[in-house]
Order: structure tokens, then C-alpha cells, then sequence
């Protein structure tokens, strides 16, 4: 597991902290012309070599080197300001994959994927995830439509599916801090965001606006709530 830490402490140190954003700006304007590109490359491969201390492994370190230099290529000639998010993600996941993969091979890990998806806890925390992140933003959505067709119309100037990734994120802090026992950070996340949402509600002085955000927020914190004792009831009860 630790040639796994290794592996991922350079690419965030190679990626992150060792990418200042002048660096950034020169690839995605000279793409495969700009000599910063190559010297990044180099970086990534250097950092392997420094954080294993072993020579041996310059072969893993140019394998790295040159996956790692096709998807940043790749990103740079496919990217767009509109799709820059999502580049981000997928880039990041792509460097992952392949630390992962050499990892594997290289280093020969015993894993036992059998062994682990076997386990009754994995599949209550994934089904969990997936209800916090999707079923229930879908579910609220579907039990305040009468509510929301009531709301007046007016100049949306939310940011586009900013409502959805918050309740995910709430949902998901609430789960997690259920899960690990600290029932308190549930309270204070409550309060701060009542905290955010009051110069809102206040603004607008809008009744039914402040009942359906209300209503909203009561739903998702309490399927988190739930949700979160459940999957504690379920894992002490295996």
C-alpha cells in the first residue's frame, strides 16, 4: 500500500503544488509546442524516482511519464472554457486509473476483490451513496412539484444545477458525520446554512418561497438522518 501513497503523493505534488497557474496558461495556449508541457512530464517522472529513492524504477517512471503526458495532451486539444469542469474531473480520474493500474502491475499488490465486494458493509454504504446523491434530489423534486409550479416566475439567476449539487453535499456531510457519531456537526451544518439562506428568504420576502425552501431542507436532512441510522443499524446488526 505504500508504493500506492507513493505513487499518488507525486502526481499531486507533480499536478498541484508543483503546477503554479502561469504554468497552466502557457500549455493551453502552445499545447504541444510549449516546452513547460515537457517540463511538467519530467517533473512526474522525477518525482517517482524521488520519492521511491530506487533507480531501478525508471521504467515505471517513464510508463507514468508518458500516460500522463497523453491525457494532459488530450485535454488540452478537446477542452473548452464550456466543458473545462468536466475535462478537470475526467483528467484527474485518468491519472488516477493509470497510477492504479501501474500500481497493480507493477508492484504485484495481494488483492482480493472477491473477498471485499463479498462484504455485506460495501454494499450497504454504495446503495447508501446512491440514494443520497440521486434517489433522493429526485425524490424531494417529485414531492414538492405542486409547491415549486406555485412558486411566481421570476429571473432564475441561480447558478445552473447549483440546487442539486448542494443537497447532495448536505446529504452527504449529514451520512457521514451519522455514521462516525458526531451528531453535533449535523446541528451546525443546519444552523450555517439557515445562516446563508436568511439574507435570501429576507430579501425576497417571499412566504411561499420560504416554506418550499424550508420544506426542502427539513426532507433532505431528514433522509440523510434516516438513512444514515439505517445503514449504523444495518452494519451493527451483520
Amino acid at each position: 500500500m505504500i508504493h500506492l501513497i507513493k505513487l499518488l503523493l507525486a502526481h499531486l505534488i507533480g499536478d498541484f503544488l508543483l503546477q503554479p497557474k502561469p504554468w497552466l496558461i502557457d500549455k493551453e495556449k502552445n499545447k504541444l509546442v510549449s516546452p513547460i508541457l515537457y517540463v511538467h512530464l519530467l517533473l512526474h517522472g522525477g518525482l517517482v524516482l524521488l520519492l521511491f529513492w530506487d533507480l531501478k524504477l525508471w521504467p515505471l517512471a517513464l510508463a507514468l511519464t508518458v500516460a500522463h503526458g497523453l491525457i494532459d495532451v488530450a485535454k488540452l486539444y478537446f477542452q473548452r472554457p464550456s466543458n473545462r469542469s468536466k475535462w478537470f474531473l475526467a483528467d484527474q480520474a485518468l491519472h488516477i486509473l493509470t497510477i492504479l493500474l501501474a500500481w497493480y502491475f507493477w508492484f504485484k499488490p495481494t488483492v482480493n476483490f472477491q473477498a471485499f465486494l463479498s462484504q455485506p458493509t460495501v454494499w450497504i454504504y454504495l446503495t447508501a451513496l446512491v440514494f443520497l446523491t440521486f434517489s433522493a434530489g429526485i425524490i424531494i423534486q417529485v414531492l414538492l412539484a405542486n409547491w415549486s409550479a406555485k412558486l411566481a416566475d421570476g429571473h432564475d439567476e441561480s447558478l445552473a444545477n447549483a440546487g442539486k449539487y448542494i443537497g447532495m453535499l448536505e446529504r452527504l456531510f449529514v451520512f457521514l458525520f451519522i455514521v462516525s457519531g458526531h451528531w453535533e456537526a449535523v446541528g451546525f451544518l443546519l444552523a450555517a446554512k439557515s445562516v446563508f439562506r436568511f439574507g435570501d428568504l429576507k430579501e425576497s420576502k417571499d412566504r411561499k418561497l420560504t416554506e418550499y425552501i424550508l420544506i426542502g431542507t427539513l426532507l433532505s436532512f431528514g433522509m440523510a438522518i434516516l438513512t444514515g441510522m439505517t445503514v449504523q443499524y444495518l452494519t451493527n446488526w451483520i
